[in-house]
């Protein structure tokens, strides 16, 4: 590991980085038998550097190799105010078991200790390789999701759902409550990716808020359109039935799509009626925390973009 060194992510880096992430994840995928998550030629994936660097500007290191010039792997973090995530973490097929992701990964490691804030990630259950290294690490998988998708028609599905009445279009008045309802239920904020997403420059995000009668809110959920991410997720809620209602329209945002979601396992309810619903599973993930962690008062839903919880 001589020839390779740490080094901040730059503007220069955005095009190679793109093309880490998008070789290195397809190639992981196409190896043990699943088809590519990427469709369309590493151009897509420079969206995780625009996002990211727009959202926490300097959040980002490269491993190089010192000899070549060449980047041999890639990470993104994100500090909030009460943990720090651990973003997308990629390494170049040719040195996959070279122990770059193990160097990656202390720099986060250390960086989060130098805060003395939990560090939290959400990690594939299929990959095996990244798991060990994260448990040997010392992080505790905390909580189960099962990857689920619909295809929703293009006329959007119609389902009859508890408290749909009460699911509108987010605003930036809302982001205190939404700060406040994410600390009640996870125990974190994240006031920055909230007002990102409201504000949706980029022209591919979709905020909802689910608001009782009595003006409180109960819940809300982020979706990401883009090509080469089209997700439902960050968000949370109290009940399970008002996290269907706020999916229920995030899908609909997405008419004609088959957009990605994560159902905590633990929510046997949400689980069924996404199944009744014409959900199938693609894949299972684990939330991981290396430090203090306090469990979920509600429904906490992962994404991978933004990926800050």
């Amino acid at each position: 590991m001589s020839s390779l060194q740490i080094r901040p992510m730059q503007q220069d880096d955005r095009s190679e980085v793109a093309e880490l992430i998008y070789i290195s994840i397809n190639h992981w995928y196409q190896l043990h038998g699943c088809p590519p998550i990427f469709q369309g030629g590493p151009a897509v994936t420079e969206v995780f550097y625009d996002v990211y660097e727009s959202l926490d500007p300097g959040c980002g290191i490269v491993a190089e190799n010192t000899r070549s010039g060449r980047l041999m792997g890639s990470c993104f973090y994100h500090p909030r105010p009460h943990h720090v995530s651990l973003g997308i973490m990629n390494v170049h097929p040719n040195h996959f078991g070279g122990g770059v992701g193990r160097v990656l990964l202390q720099f986060i490691i250390d960086l989060a200790g130098q805060q003395k804030k939990p560090l939290r990630l959400t990690q594939s259950a299929l990959n095996l390789d990244s798991f060990s290294l994260y448990n040997k690490a010392g992080f505790v998988p905390r909580y189960s999701y099962q990857d689920m998708f619909i295809q929703v028609p293009s006329e959007g599905l119609s389902r009859a759902v508890p408290g749909m009445d009460c699911v509108r279009d987010a605003t930036l008045d809302d982001v205190p409550a939404m700060m406040q309802l994410e600390m009640d239920i996870s125990r974190i904020t994240r006031e920055q990716d909230y007002r990102y997403c409201i504000g949706n420059r980029d022209g591919f995000w979709h905020v909802s808020v689910h608001e009782s009668n009595s003006g409180e809110l109960d819940g809300f959920m982020i979706s990401c359109g883009h090509q080469a991410m089209n997700i439902i997720g960050p968000g949370v809620s109290r009940t399970q039935d008002q996290a269907a209602a706020l999916i229920l329209r995030e899908l609909n945002v997405h008419a004609g799509r088959a957009p990605v979601f994560l159902v905590p396992m633990i929510c046997d309810d949400l689980v069924r009626r996404m199944y009744a619903w014409g959900a199938r599973n693609c894949e299972m993930h684990f939330c991981q925390v290396l430090g203090e962690f306090h469990d979920f008062q509600g429904v906490n839903i992962p994404s991978f973009m933004p990926e800050t919880g």
